[in-house]
């Protein structure tokens, strides 16, 4: 039984991931959202921005920004807007930040941000007030590799390859998210240098401080418009059984990560905070196969997952979503 509600509100309102905090907080048993800003929408009712919500909500964009009364607030908006954010705008004492870009999650621009990703970092969030939201693609190669650099093994190259749907891309067009162009067509971009490598190495090292291994990341573009399947292998001088006990025993504990014996799809994972994985050994070396949504466990899902850790509630609270699988 919950005894108070946690009073939230969202700051750049009109994205997808903040489309999709909504879709997931309005039917949380332990939130209630209280206050949503975008300067762009100002005045607009939510649901005629996200048309999903028509129904489930009378909700009003705010073009002033209000952290009165509120216990937590998530900052949706653009990578580099958020560290804008913070430092012009004084917020009370005790009001807990949840953010999903990426501006905080280095340790070099933390300051008081922990990292938000709980099969890591469960204990920190818990007692934090500040929270860094790890990236789509980080979430999914990341949980492929925790069990093996928590063991000490990861010893050689990482190579990865993911493909991911057009939401990753965020909601404001662009030549590469155009239906006329995403439609019937992949492609591969920042090929050894994306982003989220940064934050993927910064966890690694969490657990492992030796490893210094080369990670060799083919980022590809999907054609369709959710979910994020990675192939991620490395050598690995065990056996599969010993492979696969390395993770259960990891992952034995965790809500949302479920160790498959066959090979899993996105239909699976799609519209839920799950992450699939499948081990598969080949000669000296271990592949892991790993699907999640990028807009739920990669982005809004585990930034709920994160707020339910810091208030103490169900830490699936609001994230028992069934996948659509037709």
């Amino acid at each position: 039984m919950i005894s108070k509600m946690i009073k939230v509100g969202i700051i750049g309102g009109a994205g997808y991931t903040a489309g999709e905090l909504l879709r997931i907080l309005l039917n949380h048993p332990g939130a209630a959202v209280k206050y949503i800003h975008s300067t762009s929408n100002a005045g607009n009712k939510v649901s005629d921005v996200h048309k999903d919500l028509l129904g489930e909500t009378n909700l009003v964009f705010s073009g002033e920004l209000n952290f009165a009364n509120l216990d937590v607030i998530f900052l949706c908006m653009g990578h580099g807007k958020s560290l804008e954010f913070i430092n012009e705008n004084t917020l009370p004492q005790g009001l807990k930040v949840i953010d999903l870009s990426n501006d905080f999650r280095l340790k070099a621009n933390a300051g008081e941000f922990v990292y938000g990703l709980p099969e890591m970092n469960r204990e920190q969030i818990k007692n934090a007030g500040f929270i860094a939201n790890p990236g789509c693609f980080a979430t999914g190669i990341q949980l492929a590799l925790l069990p093996l650099a928590a063991a000490g093994l990861i010893t050689d190259e990482i190579h990865v390859n993911a493909i991911t749907g057009s939401t990753g891309a965020g909601q404001s067009p662009s030549r590469t998210s155009h239906f006329s162009w995403r439609n019937n067509n992949i492609s591969a971009y920042k090929i050894f240098s994306h982003q989220h490598l940064g934050e993927i190495n910064q966890s690694l090292n969490q657990l492992q401080p030796t490893y210094q291994s080369a990670m060799n990341f083919i980022p590809i573009r999907g054609n369709h418009t959710r979910g994020i399947y990675a192939t991620v292998y490395t050598k690995f001088k065990g056996s599969l059984n010993e492979a696969q006990k390395i993770y259960n025993d990891y992952y034995k504990d965790e809500p949302f990560v479920f160790i498959l014996d066959e090979d899993p799809d996105l239909k699976q994972v799609v519209n839920t905070n799950k992450c699939f994985l499948n081990l598969v050994k080949y000669e000296d070396k271990l592949l892991i196969i790993s699907v999640s949504d990028n807009l739920v466990k990669g982005a809004s899902g585990q930034a709920v997952q994160n707020m339910n850790l810091m208030f103490g509630l169900d830490e699936k609270a609001g994230l028992y979503m069934k996948p659509s699988a037709f």
